[in-house]
Order: C-alpha cells, then structure tokens, then sequence
C-alpha cells in the first residue's frame, strides 16, 4: 500500500477531497461562486473549525451577523459554532479552500510532529 493519494481537479464549482484523497483528519472543498452568487444557506457545525483560503477574487462572509469583506490572499478561520455564509462580490467571482478540522485535535505541528 503507498503512504500518498494524488488527484488533478477539473474547474468546477465545488469539489470536495475527502473521498477522492482518502482524508482521515480532515475535510478539504475548493470552492468557486460565480460573481453575485452565495452559499444558498447558512450553516455551522458541531464541531468543526473551518479555515477558509481565498484563492481569487473577492467576496464577504457573514459570521454571526458581521460582514466580512474577503480578497485573494485573506485566511479565515471559523470557530464551529458561529453561523456563516459566503458571497462573491457583485462583479467577480470568488474561489476559496475550506478546510474543515475538529477543533481543539492539533497536538502537534511542523517540527514537534516531524520525525526527521
């Protein structure tokens, strides 16, 4: 058996890797909102954080009733609990990561977990 899963991702609205990459710790979805389009609901989570990478373009979130106004480069990281929802703005699209992870799970990180 081989320690790595490889996939190539077409240009599509919405693809989530957890499937395609066998993902036992975490959920990943590459996200793509055509400009004047959102998320058609508001949703949280029990309990998972979720951090959001936008890739291209511009947008807003809106978390427990604050706009967040959201550019390429911007990280967002989300406590579970808190309400959102995602908009590209009137005149681009958005594209953006979300990487879903149990909160409170990380017990290590990049050298404290690395075995070199």
């Amino acid at each position: 058996m081989k320690n790595f899963e490889k996939v190539s991702i077409a240009n599509e609205a919405r693809v989530e890797l957890h499937d395609k990459l066998n993902l036992t710790g975490a959920e990943i979805s590459i996200n793509e909102l055509p400009a004047g389009a959102s998320v058609p609901f508001v949703h949280s989570h029990k309990k998972n954080e979720e951090i959001y990478a936008v890739l291209e373009g511009a947008g807003s979130a809106v978390i427990d009733g604050e706009t967040v106004q959201l550019k390429a480069g911007d990280w967002l990281r989300i406590a579970p609990a808190a309400k959102r929802q995602f908009f590209a703005s009137e005149k681009t699209a958005i594209k953006y990561i979300c990487i879903q992870v149990k909160a409170g799970s990380l017990e290590g990180y990049t050298m404290t977990d690395a075995i070199v």
